[in-house]
């Protein structure tokens, strides 16, 4: 064993990370502050289904854990959107079969604990919360709820991957010159559920995320193995139709009949679920240096982002995979690290940015019909032109650009697309050799 290695925190980048280390030779001690998963039972009412695309399953294959996930995992092929009268258009996210997949977070959770269990060298420890670290000696003090003395740890690497309430990150807010930036969004969310039919099907399309823009708020659903969907409302706190002005059973009601008419008939225990699960908060994590000294924050402790790009695992597991491309090249950890967070920081600043605009897309712009025909005149550049020309989605969710790249190329693709729309009768002639040739010429000037 080369050295001795700390992740505080068990959850979907803690628990990768131990795998990618341990197979390295590293001895990994992962300290999480939550009972174990696999004895109690994965907590609800406040997980939103993952989006594992195909940043997610690189570093699930580099791993050997792809065909495992692949048991638990269903194809998404597009967005299905839902307008107030009930009508649904189907959106692709790619070409060529390309999708999303929907995981379980508390399935996918436990496979990857129990894979790095069973490897040499890796020792979990649940209901440890980190109370301290002494980031001089590479020491680290955790507490049992029940009042349990726990041995010290004295690593020589500690990883914080803790998620976005990160106690090392809490714990680095007091070394010299650590930045963060905690960005409350005003909206939140709540979990909701679509049950199975009387026959175990799906009650409505199963290769799909579901989608109801309503221009403030929406609701979405993401399809599990059993039969049911996961559901879940994003909506202001305050204001007009908001969380605040849903207080009873009648209120609640009348809101869902209102604005999600066809999901109502498929939710016999709406009322119960809506008051039963929590409102939760969005938050974007923005921080920086991750390193400090022999510590580094990776995942969701470094750069939580909201939901809406389906990117917060993907980017959390290519964290993963890039920290074991640059050992691979380098041994020093003094370098490692310092590689890693200058690498990894613009494409977590990218990406937050990216989701936190998705948002307005979906909830709105998505039920758009002016939106829709820009969607697919890109599509058709895209089938057109090839590796010259990807759709925005695709670049993010179907290829290794980095985010910082996507994001660039994304702001110059809609450029081009913004003069398109502008072209007189366009509803008419999108079809048309002119959208083609106007394409055809902007990629030309960019070679």
């Amino acid at each position: 064993m080369q050295k001795n290695i700390t992740i505080v925190g068990a959850g979907l980048v803690g628990s990768m990370l131990a795998c990618y280390l341990s197979k390295r030779g590293y001895l990994v001690n992962v300290y999480e502050r939550r009972a174990d998963m696999r004895k109690v039972g994965y907590a609800g009412g406040r997980s939103i289904n993952l989006a594992l695309s195909h940043r997610g399953w690189k570093a699930l294959k580099k791993i050997g854990l792809d065909k495992e996930v692949e048991k638990i995992a269903i194809p998404m092929h597009g967005r299905m959107i839902h307008d107030l009268q009930g009508n649904t258009q189907l959106t692709p996210y790619g070409k060529d079969g390309q999708a999303i997949y929907s995981v379980s977070r508390g399935d996918l959770n436990r496979i990857m604990v129990e894979e790095a269990d069973k490897l040499e060298g890796v020792n979990f420890y649940f209901d440890h919360r980190c109370a301290k670290i002494d980031f001089d000696k590479n020491k680290l003090v955790f507490e049992k709820p029940n009042g349990e003395a726990v041995p010290e740890d004295n690593a020589e690497v500690i990883f914080g991957a803790d998620g976005a309430y990160s106690e090392v990150r809490y714990k680095m807010q007091t070394t010299p010159n650590f930045n963060l930036n905690q960005q409350h969004e005003p909206y939140g969310y709540k979990e909701l559920h679509i049950p199975a039919a009387k026959n175990g099907e799906h009650q409505v399309e199963k290769n799909a995320l579901h989608i109801w823009p309503r221009g403030s708020f929406m609701m979405i659903a993401l399809p599990n193995m059993d039969g049911s969907f996961t559901v879940t409302l994003f909506n202001s706190f305050a204001g007009e139709n908001s969380f605040g002005e849903l207080n009873t059973d009648a209120e609640v009601k009348k809101f869902f009949t209102t604005f999600f008419a066809d999901a109502v008939p498929l939710m016999p225990e709406l009322e119960k679920t809506f008051f039963e699960n929590p409102t939760s908060s969005l938050v974007t994590i923005r921080s920086y240096p991750w390193k400090y000294k022999h510590a580094c924050l990776i995942g969701d402790a470094a750069h939580a982002i909201v939901p809406f790009y389906g990117q917060g695992m993907n980017c959390g597991f290519e964290d993963v995979n890039e920290l074991d491309e640059i050992l691979s090249a380098n041994k020093n950890w003094d370098d490692v690290l310092h590689k890693f967070q200058e690498q990894r920081k613009p494409n977590g600043d990218a990406i937050a940015d990216l989701a936190l605009h998705n948002y307005i897309e979906m909830r709105d712009l998505s039920g758009r019909k002016d939106f829709q025909l820009r969607t697919q005149i890109e599509r058709k550049i895209a089938e057109r032109f090839g590796a010259q020309f990807m759709t925005h989605y695709a670049m993010v969710t179907f290829s290794d650009l980095s985010y910082s790249e996507a994001q660039q190329r994304g702001a110059k693709q809609n450029e081009l697309l913004d003069k398109i729309m502008a072209l007189p009768n366009i509803e008419e002639n999108w079809n048309g050799e002119e959208v083609m040739k106007m394409a055809e010429e902007w990629i030309s000037q960019r070679q």
